[in-house]
């Protein structure tokens, strides 16, 4: 019931305040081109801090240290997001390409991006699990930034992150639907369906902002609700799924496939 009571207030907060935001990045010319070719406003993401900071204002949720480590979390990653839709360039592509810069002298948002997410992740693992061992509080860190990077890896479609995000939530849902951790998702998962439509019909992107949100958020209750055993696997998976999108498209391969094609085009405007 209270992870519902979230959801409904985040999916009725995001409601309200999405118009104006839009109209935001519209007037101040924070656009950039998308798959299509069009200029719509990016970084919509950025309402879930907002959402965030008004949710837990309004409803007691779990523990406050706990909140207040998720709410700084939510807020650094989006940070880092932010930079990436404002400085970000299309010149060095995934993290072979931004480290292959770097190494050459060259610092670029997508270096920053995970560079700080790494530092931030091991800082907020250390913080929310004291007393563990190092190679718990490491693992817990790399899940953290591994799961923010994974929905920037696959949000390259319009609602592409937020069928990932879902389908990652539902999951964790069905197994630790009784850990007092799950209801820190409630806002976002209700907010993100009054966010669909406009990012299913190519409105607006929930650019780097929002996606690196999405993932953190996903990253930071996946580990502190599973095992770790669990998060060692989840670690691995994710790892293969970095090396492999270095090789491959995902888009590509996504198209080849009728079933997958099917759900990536589920809702979307073409």
């Amino acid at each position: 019931m209270k992870i519902l009571i979230g959801a409904g207030l985040g999916f009725v907060l995001t409601l309200i305040l999405l118009p104006f935001l839009l109209n935001m990045l519209q007037g101040t010319g924070f656009t950039r081109s998308n798959y299509r070719g069009e200029n719509i406003p990016v970084g919509m993401g950025l309402i879930f801090v907002f959402i965030y900071v008004m949710a837990f204002l309004l409803v007691r949720w779990y523990s406050p240290e706990m909140v207040l480590s998720f709410l700084v979390g939510l807020v650094f990653f989006a940070l880092l997001g932010l930079i990436d839709d404002l400085l970000g360039s299309h010149e060095s592509r995934g993290l072979k390409g931004h480290f292959g810069a770097l190494f050459h002298g060259r610092l670029t948002t997508g270096a920053l991006k995970a560079l700080g997410g790494g530092l931030g992740a091991l800082l907020i693992s250390s913080i929310t699990l004291p007393g563990r061992p190092w190679w718990e509080v490491f693992t817990a860190a790399l899940l953290i930034a591994l799961a923010a990077n994974t929905i920037n890896l696959v949000d390259l479609r319009p609602g592409r992150a937020i069928k990932i995000f879902y389908l990652w939530f539902l999951i964790l849902l069905a197994v630790f639907q009784g850990r007092g951790a799950m209801l820190l998702l409630a806002p976002l998962a209700g907010g993100l369906l009054s966010c669909a439509p406009v990012d299913l019909k190519a409105r607006a992107m929930l650019g780097d902002t929002g996606s690196n949100l999405m993932g953190a958020a996903l990253g930071m209750v996946s580990a502190w609700t599973m095992s770790f055993p669990a998060q060692l696997t989840l670690v691995a998976l994710l790892l293969l799924l970095h090396v492999f999108t270095e090789k491959f498209s995902l888009t590509q391969i996504i198209e080849k496939n009728s079933f997958l094609r099917f759900l990536d085009n589920l809702g979307r405007t073409k």
